[in-house]
């Protein structure tokens, strides 16, 4: 009788799927007999050997947020071969902007110039992006200007910086709909970095460092001497200020201007 099931289910499933979709990527509501294998549960974490490993990436799921949109990623992975409608293996593809998620920012993303010129995520400096970093805590209810960089009392010298902001407790990449009053920097807040800084490398626990009000401009200045990158939408959660190696590897995407990133601090 189960094996039945199991044939009659493959066979109805081919039915209703269409040809360039070996199988739903988001459940479906049909009979499968039990095997074995269902009771296995997969250990998901972001914080590994007794809090000395945080992963600060977050999950790409279709219920994030994505840049001024009301309804997430939407379903971006799918399976085009599947198991389930006896193909060998089951394989997956997603389709999905390379600012989705954690990601970072190439020096083509506001620059026309550069994008033409080869400027893309694949052309980024794995020493900047990885290496000794510092969290710090942006006073609450603020954006990022000159006032409160100077309040921060960054020392020179630090190269990498986390700044956590309102963003991660108001839990906003967490949120569906997008929303244009998260925290960012201002661009007097870009320009004291700049001028009083050794800092090359900024990251921001939403989709932009730059305050949505300003992030065309910002995000410009920023970008401008290709020497500072950008960061964007790290999960900095429950990680205690403080120092730590940062470690984050992007895509190597030539020609793109921007890159899913995964990273993690090391303490």
């Amino acid at each position: 009788m189960i094996p039945f099931l199991i044939i009659a289910t493959t066979l109805f499933l081919s039915s209703v799927i269409a040809a360039d979709e070996a199988f739903p990527s988001t459940p479906t509501t049909f009979y499968v007999a039990k095997t074995p294998s269902d009771d296995l549960k997969p250990i998901r974490r972001e914080v590994y050997g007794e809090r000395k490993i945080f992963d600060i990436t977050h999950r790409y799921t279709q219920d994030m947020p994505v840049w001024e949109s009301t309804e997430g990623v939407k379903p971006f992975l799918r399976l085009t071969t599947s198991m389930k409608n006896q193909s060998l293996s089951n394989t997956s593809e997603m389709k999905l902007s390379v600012h989705t998620g954690t990601h970072l920012d190439a020096p083509g993303h506001f620059h026309d110039k550069y994008y033409d010129a080869g400027f893309d995520s694949d052309s980024l400096d794995l020493q900047v992006l990885n290496g000794p970093v510092l969290l710090v805590d942006v006073p609450r209810d603020k954006n990022i200007t000159a006032e409160v960089m100077k309040s921060l009392h960054i020392p020179k010298g630090v190269r990498r910086v986390l700044f956590r902001t309102l963003n991660t407790d108001r839990r906003l990449m967490f949120a569906k709909e997008f929303d244009s009053s998260f925290a960012g920097f201002m661009m007097d807040g870009a320009k004291w970095l700049v001028e009083n800084t050794d800092i090359k490398l900024i990251g921001l626990d939403y989709l932009s460092f730059a305050a949505y009000e300003e992030a065309p401009e910002t995000h410009k200045f920023i970008l401008a001497e290709r020497d500072i990158i950008p960061v964007e939408a790290l999960k900095l959660d429950d990680v205690e200020v403080g120092v730590y190696s940062l470690h984050c590897l992007p895509l190597r995407l030539p020609g793109a201007e921007g890159a899913p990133t995964r990273c993690i601090l090391i303490k």
